[in-house]
């Protein structure tokens, strides 16, 4: 037998027993075995044809039966094969447990499918968060603006993870309650002198309603004095009364320009139609002398009142008159 024929039989060897290995799983059988989780050759064989990893199924029900809970190996598969992160959802439990917190596989499960980290929300049920809001903006009834930071301390609440609200809703609501806390207050001296008085109003309220925490405290780290909004307000109102104010002026002089262009056009015309009119009397005059309805001494005598009326407006207004003569 040559030499490239016994290295073929073992490489050949050596696949046939990594396959053996790999659907059989002797290893990890033992493993559980001695770890007191009871579980068959066979039924690591057919996880391995239901695409199931045995030993993420067999570690964590070895961690789970080292802390005292007795999970059952078809509801840890089932959660795998739903896409859910089992590890999570052990450590979880077992932590659970150990914090005396009623949590039970179906209620885990279902957090972590919700999509919500369930291990890290039992963390933050045993050792509470503290939540840091934005500054908040508020006025008092003196028209005074306060900027207040608040630290909210919340721990999960198991029971409201699967569809209660989240982070954003709850610091949303402390600042709505700060924002109407302030703007009740009569003189922001009083907010200075009592912050406390806020985080009493805000608890109040029962925030935490509907959301997936429990608020245990609100403390109000900061408050700063901002602008006076009040007399800013009246500075506005004053600027646009009299802005209306001048508009209204301004309307009206252009309402009195415009009347008097339109009683200057007015006087233009009826100078007009004078001039017309009196163009108008020599014609006259000449018609009466043709048909006889007006003499020689009677147009001498116009021509005199004439004269004499000139007479009396150059005596009556004695610079119009050597103008006139000029």
């Amino acid at each position: 037998m040559s030499i490239g024929i016994i290295i073929a039989i073992i490489v050949v060897g050596i696949f046939l027993l990594w396959l053996i290995f790999y659907f059989i799983p002797v290893g990890l059988w033992f493993n559980a075995l001695v770890s007191g989780v009871n579980i068959s050759l066979l039924q690591l064989i057919l996880m391995r044809w239901r695409k199931v990893p045995p030993q993420i199924i067999v570690r964590n029900l070895i961690a789970a039966k080292k802390a005292g809970l007795n999970l059952n190996r078809n509801e840890l598969e089932a959660h795998y094969l739903a896409g859910g992160h089992l590890n999570l959802v052990v450590q979880a439990l077992i932590s659970a447990d150990k914090a005396n917190m009623n949590l039970d596989f179906k209620t885990a499960t279902a957090i972590d499918l919700a999509g919500r980290n369930v291990f890290e929300a039992v963390q933050m049920s045993v050792n509470p968060k503290v939540i840091n809001t934005p500054p908040v903006a508020a006025v008092a009834k003196d028209g005074i603006q306060l900027i207040a930071k608040a630290r909210v301390t919340v721990r999960t609440n198991i029971k409201q993870l699967v569809g209660g609200a989240g982070e954003e809703t709850v610091l949303a609501r402390v600042g709505e309650g700060i924002v109407t806390s302030i703007g009740s207050a009569l003189s922001h001296k009083q907010v200075l002198e009592n912050p406390d008085s806020i985080s009493r109003v805000v608890l109040e309220k029962g925030l935490d309603s509907g959301t997936a925490f429990e608020i245990l405290s609100i403390d109000i780290a900061d408050i700063d004095v901002g602008k006076n909004i009040g007399a800013q307000l009246q500075i506005d109102q004053a600027n646009a009364d009299k802005n209306i104010a001048q508009a209204k002026a301004e309307e009206r002089r252009a309402m009195a320009v415009a009347l008097e262009q339109e009683m200057k056009a007015k006087a233009q015309e009826a100078r007009a139609k004078v001039i017309e009119a009196e163009a108008e009397v020599p014609l006259a005059l000449a018609a009466a002398f043709r048909e006889g309805h007006l003499g020689v001494m009677d147009y001498y005598r116009l021509e005199n009142i004439k004269a004499d009326t000139s007479m009396r407006d150059a005596i009556a207004k004695p610079g119009q008159g050597k103008e006139g003569n000029r």
